[in-house]
């Protein structure tokens, strides 16, 4: 790697010292990390690359600070998020939610520092207990499944939406940054922040758990998890494509979309008697499904009954 492409983000992001967003933003010449997590350290990489200098590190775990050096060698390593507040201008807070609040509260900013964290479901007012005169708070969540696999975290930062939240000021610091490193900034209003989150839960958890249903279904129809996650794999690509062309209403079809009620308690009894664990969701989904076709007036009012009595059944 040479020196200018030192200074590249994902595909060539690219950023600078001294960096800001709009006027009246506050200037950052230096960024420090707390938490040195999958989070943390793929964040430290990407923002360095893009030319945002990385110079602190704090966390408890001394292996964790010691790789993080490894990566970054010209940042310096803290056991407190205190005494890496007076090393920077910036502190972005990557730890766990939970953790976020009780880290918080043991720092104390000064004049013209900005704290942001990278949680999904808290607000950037759970930072507010520690504003200072002139000082900034807000909130940085790049929507990425993050690994210990670093190189793999960074690339997938490219084209990740990150939600943000603050001041205006704020905001326009954030919204640079989050393009400076690949991504696409995206500004949530205020108190959105555990809607945000559930909706992102369900697309990376909940899509892991529907496949795991998939998985045992088809391992009832003889499909080992590999050709099942290729068969049904396609189909739901096909899907996913169908709703970003037409529209997620639009775009359902099968038997609860035709009404096909003997379909559905066909599906009833092979789940009962084949893979009984993925009846609850099997039926969480179907009603959700019932629900779209009937709001899209897709079916008549009796065959709407007839899936819904169906459904209905299982105690």
């Amino acid at each position: 790697m040479g020196p200018d492409d030192a200074s590249r983000g994902p595909k060539g992001a690219r950023g600078g010292p001294s960096r800001g967003g709009p006027a009246g933003s506050p200037a950052v010449r230096t960024v420090g990390i707390i938490g040195a997590g999958p989070v943390g350290v793929a964040l430290g990489v990407a923002i360095s690359r893009a030319g945002w200098p990385v110079v602190a590190v704090a966390s408890r775990d001394e292996g964790r600070r010691d790789r993080f050096c490894a990566l970054l060698p010209g940042a310096r390593a803290f056991t407190t998020p205190e005494a890496l507040l007076d090393e920077v201008d910036m502190a972005i807070l990557a730890v766990p939610d939970d953790a976020v609040p009780l880290v918080a509260n043991s720092m104390h900013l000064r004049r013209g520092q900005t704290l942001i964290h990278t949680s999904g479901s808290l607000g950037a007012e759970v930072l507010a207990p520690v504003l200072a005169a002139d000082a900034h708070i807000g909130a940085f969540h790049p929507l990425v499944s993050f690994t210990e696999q670093v190189e793999r975290s960074v690339a997938a930062l490219n084209g990740a939406t990150i939600a943000l939240e603050g001041d205006d000021a704020t905001l326009g610091l954030l919204a640079n940054l989050a393009e400076a490193i690949g991504g696409v900034p995206v500004s949530l209003p205020r108190g959105s922040k555990p809607a945000y989150h559930a909706a992102a839960v369900m697309a990376s958890g909940g899509l892991v758990a529907l496949l795991d249903a998939v998985v045992a279904l088809g391992a009832a129809a003889g499909l080992d998890e590999r050709r099942a996650l290729a068969v049904y794999g396609r189909l739901m690509g096909q899907t996913l494509a169908n709703a970003g062309a037409v529209g997620v209403g639009a775009a359902l079809t099968g038997p609860i979309a035709r009404g096909d009620a003997g379909t559905v308690e066909a599906h009833i009894e092979a789940i009962e008697r084949l893979a009984p664990g993925v009846m609850d969701l099997y039926l969480a989904t179907a009603r959700r499904e019932l629900q779209i076709a009937e709001e899209r007036g897709a079916l008549s009012p009796d065959r709407v009954e007839r899936v819904r009595t169906a459904l209905a059944k299982v105690v």
